[in-house]
């Protein structure tokens, strides 16, 4: 089948080449002509494991084009993604829908064959109609049908979740339509993985509430470490007693600086405004938010308290900037919270990420971004584990001794043990633990 992704971003681009891998004709079609040259001469717009030598199989395999004509991507093609950005809109919070309807309203004008038009962006409970009446508006007269198909990626694993997921949710009331989403979908159907299918208001909420959910138990572990710390308990232990539970499960009971990222920030908060609106408040959601911005900033007081009563003028480093591992995505990250308030107290920051840096740069110019860790540790008062990347996993610790001014610890991520960096001559802080 050929399949037309409208929107070459994050979630466009792992999506069309994974389909394109399954063996369908896939294009991708963006309105940035830089980033369409970028893509057509082998060069990735995002990091992602894997992404970079995936695309360019599929390109050398004639399944996998990219362009900035619409007209020409959609031609022929059975399903119709849409899978452009819809950011929180300023001012407001709710979610930013221009995209998504001035793709719909392009399509529509364009679209001279039946095809199934597939919403892939995150959007509010409601988009699916909306998206329908501006192709029905847009003139076409051929046979079409919209359904939302959310998708559940986590950036630096992506394409393991495409192509293993936990579960692919479908929806929509047409037949039709869901014919045809089982055909894009066949050799993960093929593989048992669940497929899910339900109306398309109700797919659009599975989207918000699983993030919700996720973004809950962040906070909640989170939460507990602050508990832990005041009364001598150790987080990791508390974590792991409860996720053996099968009913909590262990995944998202990892204590740290707070959550960030393209989606549970924006997605939390688009979800507060659809309850608000429609006069069904989500008490717990919104303390959610709530609580998660406080702990970014909490944690940057953490690192200054480390300081003493006289921080201004030290020095301390960040290792990791990214809102999580295996990504460049700095959208919501901890870091930049935490790095203001150092600078705030009159502390000098140097910073390292593997990956991370030049999108950094604009969002804290007055940090020193530096080429490797041991540069960015050296004469520092303190170091912070921001990040837990596996390049700071094995640091070599009497390197690190000889290059501090104080051997000082904060580690956010929970990634040593304490015995080790206290037996190494290092002051060890880290989230929830004695």
């Amino acid at each position: 089948m050929k399949i037309a992704m409208v929107g070459a971003g994050y979630v466009g681009l792992v999506s069309g080449a994974c389909f394109a891998d399954f063996g369908h004709d896939v294009v991708c079609i963006d309105t940035d002509p830089s980033k369409i040259e970028r893509l057509n001469a082998g060069e990735m717009p995002i990091y992602e494991p894997g992404l970079d030598e995936l695309v360019q199989r599929n390109v050398r395999a004639n399944r996998l084009s990219f362009t900035t004509g619409l007209a020409e991507g959609i031609s022929g093609a059975g399903a119709i993604f849409i899978a452009v950005g819809t950011p929180s809109r300023r001012g407001d919070g709710h979610a930013d829908l221009s995209f998504v309807h001035a793709a719909a309203a392009e399509i529509g004008k364009n679209l001279d064959h039946p095809a199934v038009i597939v919403t892939k962006s995150t959007v509010p409970v409601g988009t699916g109609d909306e998206v329908e009446r501006i192709l029905r508006e847009s003139g076409t007269d051929v046979h079409f049908a919209v359904a939302s198909n959310p998708e559940f990626l986590r950036e630096g694993a992506a394409i393991g979740d495409f192509k293993r997921p936990d579960r692919i949710v479908i929806g929509t009331d047409d037949e039709w339509a869901r014919g045809v989403m089982r055909e894009v979908y066949r050799p993960l159907f093929l593989n048992r993985s669940p497929i899910v299918f339900s109306s398309r208001r109700s797919a659009e909420i599975i989207k918000y509430a699983a993030n919700a959910f996720l973004a809950t138990k962040i906070t909640f572990i989170n939460e507990i470490a602050d508990l832990c710390e005041k009364v001598g308990g150790d987080v990791q232990d508390v974590a792991r007693g409860i996720g053996l539970d099968n009913r909590i499960g262990p995944k998202f009971l990892h204590p740290g600086p707070g959550f960030g990222g393209s989606c549970f920030p924006k997605d939390t908060l688009a979800l507060l405004k659809t309850a608000e609106d429609n006069d069904a408040p989500l008490r717990i959601v919104e303390s959610v938010a709530k609580v998660n911005e406080s702990r970014k900033r909490a944690m940057g007081r953490k690192v200054i308290d480390v300081l003493g009563e006289a921080p201004r003028g030290k020095r301390v480093a960040l290792l990791g900037l990214t809102f999580k591992p295996n990504t460049d995505d700095m959208r919501d990250a901890p870091s930049i919270a935490i790095a203001q308030a150092l600078i705030d107290a009159g502390v000098e920051v140097t910073a390292y990420d593997p990956e991370g840096m030049e999108l950094a740069r604009p969002l804290m110019p007055e940090v020193a971004m530096l080429p490797n860790a041991y540069e960015a540790i050296e004469g520092a008062d303190a170091i912070v584990i921001v990040t837990e990347w596996d390049a700071f996993r094995a640091l070599d610790l009497g390197r690190v001794r000889e290059l501090v001014r104080a051997p000082v610890l904060v580690d956010l991520r929970n990634i040593y043990e304490p015995e080790e960096l206290r037996g190494a001559g290092f002051t060890y802080i880290s989230v929830g633990r004695p």
